[in-house]
């Protein structure tokens, strides 16, 4: 127990230019989720999923839409997914993972962002071995035993459940989203999950204070400030945090 992780900050914006982009983000990932099934949510879990997260940030219903009646067309964009790894401020491990349709313009924009943020861009694989890649699902809830006996069940390879403040983590094999996600929805076809992701969770920390964490807080924000950056992922544990 005592894993901890961090909620992807894909907050509510307050102005409508962190509007846009956030919309702009959940088009391409709708969009490409229905091009690679089908453009039918109950036919594609993928994209059954993404349209649920999207509804979770507040995305509105006609940019879900748009994005979904997009796929149906011919053509359209050719959007690739590309990841990058290295080292924060204060020796940190980052991931960086990218949607784009120029990878060229990506790669430049994410390299400035690490060598304007005190950061190192390293070589693939080069921070991943750190961290662990889950399937996550958070909800309200206090009995973890009937959890785990859920997800036992339902032959889902478990890494955690975690129980604090009233809330159930669960944590599982990246390969089993879906089958985890049946058994917690039989096991209780009212559950809320507040959480339902696919992520990178660091094996460990690192704390930073001071000018570390002021620099790595301005490094994730050039990197959010990025057109085809979808998710990052670290291991950064800041003072705000404790």
């Amino acid at each position: 127990m005592g894993r901890s992780f961090e909620n992807r900050k894909h907050a509510i914006a307050k102005t409508a230019s962190q509007k846009s982009k956030l919309y702009s983000k959940y088009g391409k990932m709708l969009y490409v989720a229905a091009k690679n099934g089908v453009p039918d949510p109950e036919s594609n879990p993928s994209l059954k999923s993404m349209i649920e997260k999207a509804k979770r940030e507040q995305v509105p219903a006609h940019v879900i839409d748009k994005a979904i009646e997009k796929a149906k067309g011919t053509g359209g964009e050719d959007y690739s997914e590309s990841r990058y790894e290295g080292f924060g401020p204060g020796g940190t491990s980052v991931i960086v993972d990218c949607l784009t349709d120029n990878a060229n313009r990506t790669i430049t924009d994410v390299r400035n962002c690490f060598n304007k943020g005190g950061a190192k861009l390293g070589t693939s694989g080069s921070v991943s071995h750190f961290f662990d890649h889950l399937a996550i699902f958070s909800f309200k809830g206090t009995d973890s035993d009937q959890v785990l006996e859920a997800m036992l069940e339902a032959d889902v390879n478990v890494d955690d459940v975690e129980s604090e403040d009233g809330h159930l983590t669960v944590f599982a094999a990246s390969s089993d989203f879906f089958k985890a996600k049946q058994a917690l929805l039989e096991m209780n076809p009212d559950i809320e999950l507040e959480v339902q992701e696919i992520a990178f969770v660091p094996q460990s920390t690192t704390e930073l204070s001071g000018d570390d964490a002021a620099q790595f807080e301005k490094f994730m924000d050039m990197l959010h400030d990025c057109e085809d950056v979808q998710t990052v992922y670290h291991n950064a544990k800041l003072p705000s945090e404790d």
